[in-house]
């Protein structure tokens, strides 16, 4: 190889990386939530047991999926709700994007027969369809009262609709309302019918 080809093709090779990192998809901070199953617009590679260690004892396992750390989903449009919460009895105002926007942004199918699996990091998990989603208007809250969930409490992120306003829920013991709202939610699978 001739010095000038070596020269070109060393600074092309030490720009990837720069490139790489610019890409509009990168994370800025840890993911909180990852989307993973039938999704077009994934950020990461496949199930790593080392990095994945909460989806591995969880037995989740994934090709791809959509990573969304804080900025990604506070970036979203948002939405407030305010639900009476089983824990104080009282009306608390929840905030974050729409879950059928989060699922959009990782390219999930918009067909209402699309199954979701909600899982906490507990290992709660709360399926429904997006349909029923869309119908309940679920958010991804990363906001109570005005301030970020943190992680030990509700959060970072829980998966809630507006239970007062809804005559079903309504209608329930104010415990059984928020039945398939995983509250510290961390990955939601996409599966399509």
């Amino acid at each position: 190889m001739h010095k000038r080809q070596f020269l070109a093709a060393a600074a092309t090779a030490a720009t990837l990386p720069a490139i790489a990192r610019a890409a509009p998809a990168a994370l800025r901070g840890p993911a909180l939530l990852t989307v993973t199953g039938s999704i077009a617009k994934p950020n990461r590679g496949p199930f790593d047991a080392v990095r994945d260690q909460m989806m591995h004892k969880q037995k989740v396992s994934f090709e791809r999926a959509r990573a969304f750390d804080f900025a990604a989903l506070t970036a979203l449009p948002a939405r407030t709700i305010r639900p009476t919460l089983e824990y104080d009895g009282k009306a608390h105002a929840l905030r974050g994007p729409l879950l059928e926007d989060v699922l959009k942004a990782a390219g999930a199918p918009e067909d209402g027969a699309t199954r979701l699996l909600l899982r906490a990091v507990d290992g709660y998990a709360a399926a429904l369809t997006v349909a029923q989603a869309r119908a309940q208007h679920v958010i991804v809250a990363t906001h109570l009262d005005g301030q970020p969930m943190a992680l030990g409490g509700l959060g970072p992120l829980w998966a809630i609709y507006d239970a007062d306003r809804m005559a079903a829920a309504v209608a329930l013991p104010l415990a059984e309302r928020f039945a398939s709202c995983p509250w510290a939610l961390y990955h939601i699978g996409v599966e399509t019918a």
